[in-house]
Formats: structure tokens, sequence, C-alpha cells
């Protein structure tokens, strides 16, 4: 597998986005539907990487949208469906710390659903360290969502 920075030219990327905001809108109320589209994920603050098989297969994605020169989020973080159970959030997740890390950043912070579909999600989370937070930068208290936060 490898892992490269992604500018989301490529269709099975875009596919695997539009999957990710299907899902998302269909787990959870429209207004507390975070994730970023397209357009947010190619703005200049935010770095997409892409997770590939040595077959050239699409495995998953991750962005980190930076918030400040000590810290960044984490965004529309996604395993393909036919990848799930094969380690591939792990990787995604653990690259995303050690960027976070060379970039100096002192936290890392993240927003998820509270709904059953997201208990994977939360559960690699709480294995890198990431604890409950209250909501930061422009979010809000909304029952659908949890936020979490990784101290570097």
């Amino acid at each position: 597998m490898r892992i490269e920075v992604d500018d989301l030219s490529r269709d099975a990327v875009r596919a695997l986005l539009t999957e990710h905001l299907a899902d998302m809108h269909a787990t959870s109320p429209a207004d507390s539907v975070h994730a970023l589209d397209v357009a947010g994920l190619t703005d200049s603050s935010v770095t997409m990487w892409t997770l590939w098989s040595e077959g050239d297969e699409l495995l998953g994605c991750v962005a980190l949208k930076e918030r400040s020169s000590s810290g960044g989020e984490i965004k529309s973080m996604r395993t393909s469906s036919a990848a799930r159970g094969r380690g591939v959030g792990t990787r995604l997740l653990q690259h995303v710390v050690d960027e976070s890390r060379q970039r100096g950043y002192r936290q890392l912070e993240l927003e998820t659903g509270t709904q059953d579909f997201f208990d994977p999600a939360r559960r690699l989370y709480a294995k890198f360290g990431f604890v409950p937070c209250p909501p930061f930068g422009d979010y809000r208290e909304d029952p659908n969502s949890a936020f979490f936060v990784l101290t570097l």
C-alpha cells in the first residue's frame, strides 16, 4: 500500500468522496453534516492523501485542515467499502498523526457523528489516544456530533 498527496482530479477519488458525502447525508441531519465537498478539500489550508493498493485500487482517503500554526483538524477520513477491515483507517490515521507532528502541531482535532454508523471510527480514534472535547472552531453543541482532540 502507498499513501500519496492527492489533488482530487482522479475519478476514483471523486467517486469515493461522493460516496462519503452520500453516507454522511443518509446518516445525519443535513445541518449536522460537516464533511467537506471537493471545493472545500481543495482549499489551500487542506492537504488530502489517498491510500492505494499495489494494484492501483483506491482504498481510502483522509484530509488534514490546518486550523492554526499549532493545530489541525482531520476531515474526510474514508475507507472504501471493499477495503473495510484491512487496516486502511489505521494506516491513514497514523499518517495524519505523523504529519501533524512533523508540522509541529500541538493538537489534532476532529468531529464525527454520534450514530452507531460512526462507532468503528470513534473506537479507532480512542485507540490512538483521542479524547472527547467541547466543540472547537465554528462548531456548536449538536447531539449528532462528537468532538475529539489528541494532544501531540
